[in-house]
């Protein structure tokens, strides 16, 4: 017999005796076939014994659930009445009407009409209020977003009676539903004439193509340098960030790889000439920033091929694989780890369980990281070297080249108040009703809106006035009860040892009623604080302006009106236009 052969035959033995299995695929263990085999008999044994009537969907569902916390934060599973709804955003389209809604006062007003799509087709504008879907009332106390989303959206090509309400006037459509995308794509602008700026906000089927069309657009309009806003981009597929990346970078040249302790991991590199290898990058991140997000600007960072500004991203270097079940449920299985062209793993550690693994976001907030990138540390062995010989860092996240802390001076719970009550949008329909056609003759595009509408006193005030008659006021509420369970909570290992017996508060209540009373006067000015009265104003007309500007021209436009204030893009604007930021980080210009 040839040596050869029977040397081939002696190791294919040795692999089938040792992992247990006989199609030459890496097995988790040699138990499992005995835990397999266990799981289905625990199931029989409840089928045919059990004393009462077992529901094994919800059995086995919570099962599988609890089993997957046990292997790390990112592998799930998602329940088949589930899965069409969870896919809609990274396939990139659903099929309904084509509009855009919020409830306002109980009623379903469109805020936006997709262009072309079949809504627009029959009429339907912004500013219209939905009263009837089908003869079934569609306003009221029982109308909630999912009631809109399971009576206007279905399959495509059948249709949907509506009623509308526009100004004093009922109007009945028919509409017959289409598929509709769910562009990842929907601000693409150029900032000045050489600088352009794409925001993409997820990766989904359609992000390169929708990709190449911004840039091909922004080109078009004089682009040589750009901004690329990933910023809350929390993923998605694996092959489109390549994709999306091979745009950037010379072909050849590594974009990632993944591994696993089977071996079977794949290397992507670019592959053709892409539409941007040439002039200054930008890409804006943050702590929302994930997984497909750090794998475009892991690349862009260790290839030297662009600055990375903002926070440190969240840290996700796990490769999820949609697997279908028998009952066409889902399970989205961690595969791989992937890595950076200089070998870095940004996954963030995940040992301590579930809930340390999430409140990670909060604890870079508390010790200080959105504030300072001082507070921020590397061990020397997550060191690593781009070909410049520039450091970057793995184990948790990208760190950007530049940092941008948070502006904590922008918030107010006045504000946020205004916003959670959807006063902004109830005030901007009423308004639009009465002066749509006049703003739209006076301005007509984004552009002559955003330089020169002003939210003045006039509509300010109103605006103000309108919050005051939903329940809004510059004060906050005392909440006395909140207040002192509030004290008693964080005051107690102080409480329990002041007063550990009866008549020891007895004879200190005077020392008790200072100590709440201290802390009642404290915790009231805080939240006074928080209001920010004094800059308030100015977020309020701003947002008031992005509202109407949303109504008038669609929030992809619209959205150039938050960037006026927008802190990191204005730090992004000011370093592309200087190319001594771009030489002393070594990088490509």
């Amino acid at each position: 017999m040839n040596y050869n052969k029977l040397h081939k035959r002696i190791f294919i033995s040795f692999i089938i005796v040792t992992f247990g299995f006989t199609n030459l695929s890496w097995a988790q263990s040699p138990s499992y076939t005995l835990h397999n085999n266990k799981m289905n008999q625990f199931l029989k044994q409840l089928n045919d014994r059990y004393v009462d009537t077992v529901n094994f969907d919800d059995l086995v569902e919570k099962g599988v659930v609890e089993m997957l916390k046990e292997l790390d934060p990112h592998s799930i599973y998602i329940p088949k009445e589930d899965v069409q709804q969870t896919n809609e955003p990274l396939q990139g389209s659903f099929e309904g009407i084509g509009v855009t809604f919020q409830l306002i006062m109980d009623t379903i007003n469109v805020m936006e009409v997709v262009v072309n799509g079949p809504s627009e087709k029959v009429g339907i504008l912004p500013g219209d209020k939905i009263l009837t879907v089908d003869s079934l009332t569609a306003h009221g106390k029982q109308i909630n977003n999912k009631w809109v989303q399971s009576h206007l959206r279905g399959k495509k090509g059948t249709k949907v009676a509506v009623a509308i309400k526009r100004g004093s006037k009922i109007l009945n459509f028919t509409i017959t539903r289409d598929k509709i995308p769910m562009n990842s794509i929907n601000i693409a602008f150029m900032v000045d004439k050489e600088i352009g700026y794409i925001r993409l906000e997820r990766f989904s089927q359609t992000s390169p193509e929708e990709f190449k069309e911004a840039i091909a657009k922004l080109k078009k309009e004089g682009m040589k340098n750009l901004i690329f806003d990933l910023r809350g981009n929390g993923g998605g597929y694996l092959d489109v960030a390549f994709k999306i990346t091979d745009e950037f970078i010379s072909k050849d040249l590594m974009i990632v790889y993944t591994d696993n302790f089977r071996k079977t991991g794949q290397e992507f590199r670019a592959t053709e000439i892409g539409d941007f290898e040439n002039g200054k990058l930008i890409i804006l991140v943050d702590e929302g920033s994930a997984s497909a997000s750090e794998i475009v600007s892991g690349a862009i960072q260790d290839w030297d091929r662009g600055i990375i500004m903002g926070r440190r991203t969240f840290g996700k270097g796990l490769v999820q694989k949609p697997l279908y079940l028998p009952d066409h449920s889902m399970l989205r299985l961690t595969i791989s780890h992937y890595y950076t062209p200089t070998g870095r793993c940004i996954q963030k550690p995940y040992k301590d369980g579930l809930d340390s693994y999430y409140n990670e976001l909060s604890n870079r907030y508390k010790h200080g990281e959105y504030l300072t990138a001082d507070s921020i540390s590397f061990p020397d062995s997550l060191k690593y070297t781009t070909p410049r010989g520039r450091i970057v860092y793995g184990g948790g996240g990208i760190m950007p080249d530049i940092f941008i802390p948070i502006d904590t001076s922008k918030y107010s719970s006045l504000f946020n108040e205004m916003i959670r009550k959807g006063i902004f949008g109830e005030y901007t329909m009423n308004y639009m009703e009465k002066h749509r056609e006049e703003l739209k003759e006076k301005y007509p595009s984004i552009k002559s809106f955003k330089n020169n509408f002003i939210v003045d006193k006039i509509l300010y005030n109103e605006l103000i006035a309108y919050a005051k008659n939903k329940g809004i006021s510059d004060s906050v509420s005392f909440d006395f009860a909140q207040r002192v369970k509030n004290f008693t909570q964080s005051e107690k290992k102080k409480l329990d040892s002041l007063y550990a017996t009866p008549d020891a508060f007895d004879e200190n209540k005077e020392q008790f009623y200072e100590l709440l009373s201290e802390y009642l006067k404290k915790s009231y000015e805080e939240s006074m604080k928080l209001r920010n009265l004094d800059k308030a104003p100015d977020f309020i007309k701003e947002y008031l302006k992005f509202e109407m500007a949303r109504t008038l021209y669609g929030f992809g436009q619209a959205y150039e009106i938050f960037l006026m204030s927008d802190d990191a893009f204005q730090q992004a604007y000011h370093v592309i236009r200087n190319d001594d930021f771009f030489k002393k980080l070594k990088v490509d210009r």
